[in-house]
This record gives structure tokens, C-alpha cells and sequence, in this order.
């Protein structure tokens, strides 16, 4: 939790440097991106969040630190990239937010998941209406769509959404994410086939175990 701190104060400064010198060290030393998503960054922006919530901070400096984690996520999925030797397979999966939804960085961290472990992606970030998100789908057709949602009234959105996603042709696996997850049950909002996930550890879990999956080195 140590990392986590420090790094929530270098992204309230929004210093990109020594911020991104702290991810790099970590994974220098070995660390795999499961244990900097999870247990550095989430935790950095959890403890902003929280900051926020007791009005320790403002707005304006919660967005400078989700632009400044956005950069070292960017940053560092370049490196990985550089450095992969993971094989690609022609599994196709979709990220994105629900309507209104504009927390976006823990849906990102999935979808660099998911590309570390071969699959193809495409990430679309926050709010994106339930028609444009069929239209994408339809003409893309991925095997997952990966939605997300943090604020509690925004679920009220996923009704919808799984129901039309998941009566798509191709019969996509819809899965659910978000820091809510872990603390109310939604199962009701979808169907038998809705996956649910409280955690990238879940996720790295189900990735592990899906077929034509090859095994990267994001940890365990």
C-alpha cells in the first residue's frame, strides 16, 4: 500500500516523470502487470477516490490524476508491447463504458489484460450509448464485450445492454466490471450467461483458463 500512496501524491501532481519512474522500477524489478494494475494503480486511484469523497481534494484534481494514470497505463503498454513474446490468437474482445459512465481507467487496465494474454481488443472508452455499442459490435463481432460501470445509478443501464448485447447473432459473452462489484450484487440486472467480475485478479483468472488463450507472463 506503501507504492500506492506515493503514487496517488505524484498523480495529484500530475507528474508524469517520477510517476512513471515508480511504475518502470516496479516492473524492472520483476513485478507483472496484474501486480501494478491491482495492487499499485488501483490502489493509487481507490485512495484518490476516497480523497475525493471527503473533500480532500477537488475535481479538478481527481482529473488530473486520472490523465496522468491514463498516460502511465499508455506508457506502459508500450513497453510491454516492446518487449511480448506472447502469440496472438483471432479471439476478439470490446471494452467499454455504459451510458453517462465516465471512470474508464479500470476497464483500461482490463483490456491491456486481455491484449497481454493474445487476444485482439478494441477499447472505447467512457459513456458510450447502447446504439453505438451494437453498431461496433455488430460490425466487429468479438467473442466478449467487456462493460463497465462506478456510480450506482448508472446501473440501471445494464438492464439493457446485457439484454441487447447478449441477443446479438453471434451470441457474445457479456462481462461486468467496476469497484461496485465488490460491494452490491447485480446479478439481477442480467441473465444465466452474464459473467460478473469484483477484480482484474478474476480476470486474469477466467483469461488463464479460456481456450485458444496462450499464457503470457502477466502474473498468476
Amino acid at each position: 500500500m506503501e507504492k500506492a500512496i506515493e503514487l496517488a501524491q505524484l498523480l495529484l501532481q500530475g507528474n508524469q516523470d517520477a510517476a512513471w519512474h515508480l511504475i518502470d522500477e516496479e516492473r524492472v524489478s520483476g513485478s507483472d502487470s496484474l501486480h501494478i494494475y491491482e495492487n499499485i494503480l488501483t490502489k493509487a486511484m481507490t485512495h484518490i477516490g476516497y480523497l475525493w469523497e471527503t473533500n480532500k481534494i477537488t475535481v479538478a484534481d481527481e482529473h488530473l490524476a486520472t490523465s496522468t494514470c491514463d498516460f502511465l497505463l499508455a506508457q506502459y503498454f508500450w513497453h510491454k508491447k516492446r518487449e511480448d513474446r506472447t502469440s496472438n490468437h483471432n479471439r476478439k474482445a470490446m471494452f467499454l463504458c455504459v451510458e453517462d459512465e465516465q471512470h474508464y481507467l479500470g476497464i483500461k487496465m482490463a483490456s491491456q489484460l486481455f491484449a497481454e494474454h493474445g487476444w485482439q481488443t478494441r477499447f472505447h472508452g467512457p459513456n458510450l450509448p447502447l446504439d453505438y455499442a451494437k453498431k461496433a459490435a455488430n460490425e466487429w463481432k468479438p467473442e466478449v464485450i467487456c462493460l463497465s460501470f462506478s456510480i450506482l445509478y448508472h446501473a440501471e443501464h445494464l438492464s439493457p445492454y446485457i439484454k441487447e448485447l447478449e441477443e446479438l447473432p453471434f451470441r457474445p459473452q457479456i462481462i461486468i466490471g467496476g469497484r461496485l462489484v465488490t460491494r452490491y450484487e447485480f446479478r439481477r440486472y442480467g441473465s444465466d450467461r452474464t459473467v460478473f467480475f469484483r477484480s482484474l485478479n478474476e480476470v486474469n483468472d477466467w483469461l488463464e483458463h479460456q481456450p485458444n488463450g496462450v499464457r503470457s507472463n502477466v502474473g498468476t
